[in-house]
């Protein structure tokens, strides 16, 4: 049985709050990302995985820009929102930071902690590009399918730090 056009109207109207939820909640995690990652930085060990924390931060400002000019494309605003799984994610981090001090496990437990923030953005942005396409917000889309991009070349690159130095470095 197919939809009345009524439904589907709401469906997409309903899909499409979700969107700009989902949306704001990614801007507030990149924003909380860019106070965590000068501190991860700093306790880098490595110069490898301090550079690849340094060039995170500026991708990840560079998201956030990309985010407000996806939501100027759909002439929305961004809401204030709290990402409450950015806000674990960093804490986590953070705890591993403290425990691992000193420890020549410390970069590997960075790395640890980044990758979770990566997976999780990863998750969200494929989410976002696919409900994006679904609603033919072409320009958020390409706006999104760039942030995607980024993150997965960063979780890449976390991870040949942690396979050739730092997973290595925690092991002797």
């Amino acid at each position: 049985m197919k939809e009345s056009g009524d439904q589907m109207d709401s469906n997409r109207n309903e899909l499409h709050e979700l969107f700009l939820d989902e949306l704001a909640d990614i801007y507030n995690a990149e924003k909380q990302l860019t106070k965590a990652l000068p501190r991860m930085a700093k306790a880098a060990q490595t110069p490898e995985l301090r550079q690849a924390f340094e060039t995170h931060l500026r991708e990840t400002e560079n998201q956030i820009k990309r985010l407000e000019q996806a939501a100027e494309a759909l002439d929305e605003s961004l809401k204030r929102k709290k990402c409450k799984a950015m806000e674990g994610l960093l804490a986590e981090g953070k705890e591993i930071l403290e425990e691992q001090k000193g420890s020549s496990a410390l970069d590997a437990g960075l790395i640890a902690a980044a990758q979770k923030v990566e997976h999780y953005e990863i998750a969200t942005y494929g989410t976002l590009c696919r409900w994006a396409e679904l609603m033919g917000h072409t320009e958020a889309l390409n706006l999104l399918k760039q942030n995607l991009a980024e993150e997965k070349s960063t979780d890449e690159k976390l991870t040949q730090v942690a396979e050739r130095t730092a997973n290595v470095q925690a092991q002797s």
